[in-house]
């Protein structure tokens, strides 16, 4: 019989394994956390969006619509999309569940799987994970400084140092048009000289010149028009505040004139997060602010600002800053050893208990001599083993093992108990 080929995940696509899924998961507590405190809430959103809303949010000419997207169309000849990113999506729902109705600043989080067919390299993947949030409903620029806030604050939270927030205002309705129009004569001089994304965007999104990854562009874009020297003074004084408000929190920034970010839906506040621990693919998250893109969805005015992060690249940076977080913290699992069909039932109740204390319980599957008992409890990184048998059952006390000292006591359920036990959050 010819044996199948075992298959594989789809190119640019990963599972993520224990222990690093712990780690992933630590984040996600950590950072949820840290959201309540500053009175976001969660939003669930689709994977599965139409494809217009894409286009008209995220931009017809960005490359994320022209070459990055999943799109197909459904059976009733309706274009469909995974979504590649989560404001525009957060937006929809904003909009269709009539939230602006809603007394206050709507404050939203996210996590969750994105999609995008980008080629594969560290820490970018065709399936990919952002943490982010929105704060819709105010142009203030207090609340664009209280999201970088938040930001910092995440970071701090897993000691993360070494990274630089880029800062930049992209104007307006107002202003924009003019500067526009003005880098696009500046690019038909050198069009012929940059790369071929860049020529065609050149007509099509002037803008998106600026957001160039090519190094071979990069001397001929350093010569463009800077576009907060054509901010109009609501813009320009909008800029200030922020800046004056993020000193007042002693949180340091670099302006960057170039920083415009890969989206069309930005408005004024851009922002980057880079950190060199990841290398040449360096931005950490970023966001913005989107004034008029609830407008462009049909909506009503709803000026927002937002983040994204990506979580693939976070947990690089993480595991960077303390490798210690990406091993499986085990001390505290307990694996029960057990010789004998009453001591394999006393076994399961036991786990049972301390299970309900949310211990964290391994019981052997099978009878196993001691030796290989204690092999398996180290291989899985066990902290402690208990051992269980006729004797033992008898007398109402157990060895128990501890692995990483090597020292074996005796002891009984109520010792089990007030070791292990782990009182729940509303006891």
């Amino acid at each position: 019989m010819n044996r199948k080929q075992p298959l594989r995940a789809v190119k640019g696509m990963r599972d993520i394994l224990p222990p690093e899924s712990r780690l992933w998961g630590r984040i996600e507590q950590v950072a949820r956390e840290l959201f309540h405190a500053y009175a976001y809430q969660e939003i669930r959103t689709p994977l599965v969006e139409p494809t217009e809303l894409f286009a008209r949010g995220v931009g017809e000419e960005t490359d994320i619509v022209t070459k990055e997207m999943y799109t197909w169309e459904d059976r009733d000849s309706k274009s469909l999309t995974l979504r590649p990113e989560a404001t525009a999506s957060v937006v929809r729902a904003f909009i269709e569940h009539k939230m602006y109705e809603q007394p206050g600043l709507k404050k939203l989080y996210y996590m969750g799987p994105m999609f995008r067919r980008e080629r594969p390299q560290k820490g970018r993947y065709r399936q990919f994970f952002q943490i982010g949030a929105e704060a819709i409903g105010s142009d203030s620029p207090a609340v664009d400084a209280e999201l970088i806030e938040m930001i910092v604050a995440l970071l701090a939270r897993f000691d993360l140092s070494g990274f630089t927030l880029l800062l930049n205002s992209v104007g307006c309705s107002t202003c924009r048009p003019a500067y526009i129009a003005t880098l696009r004569d500046a690019l038909r001089q050198v069009s012929g000289l940059l790369c071929p994304d860049c020529q065609r965007r050149s007509e099509t999104n002037p803008l998106r010149v600026l957001d160039c990854k090519v190094p071979e562009d990069q001397p001929i874009i350093d010569g463009l028009p800077i576009l907060f020297e054509s901010l109009c003074p609501g813009c320009f004084t909008h800029s200030q505040r922020v800046e004056e408000y993020l000193q007042d929190r002693q949180i340091a920034f670099t302006m960057q004139p170039r920083l415009v970010r890969g989206l069309d839906y930005y408005t004024r506040t851009t922002f980057e997060i880079v950190h060199g621990a990841l290398g040449a693919q360096n931005a950490l998250l970023g966001g913005g602010r989107y004034d008029g893109l609830s407008e462009a969805l049909g909506g009503p005015r709803a000026p927002g600002i937002g983040f994204s992060l990506g979580e693939d690249r976070f947990v690089l940076a993480v595991e960077q800053a303390a490798p210690v977080e990406t091993k499986a913290r085990t001390d505290r699992l307990l694996y029960i050893a057990w010789l004998g069909e009453s001591a394999y039932r006393h076994a399961a109740e036991l786990a049972r208990e301390l299970r309900a204390l949310n211990a964290a319980v391994e019981v052997a599957p099978d009878a196993a001599k001691l030796k290989k008992s204690l092999e398996i409890a180290s291989r899985i990184g066990a902290g402690h083993v208990l051992i269980i048998g006729d004797q033992e059952l008898a007398e109402g006390k157990y060895p128990l093992r501890d692995m990483s000292r090597g020292e074996q006591r005796t002891v009984n359920n109520d010792d089990l108990f007030r070791e292990f036990g782990v009182p729940r959050a509303n006891e």
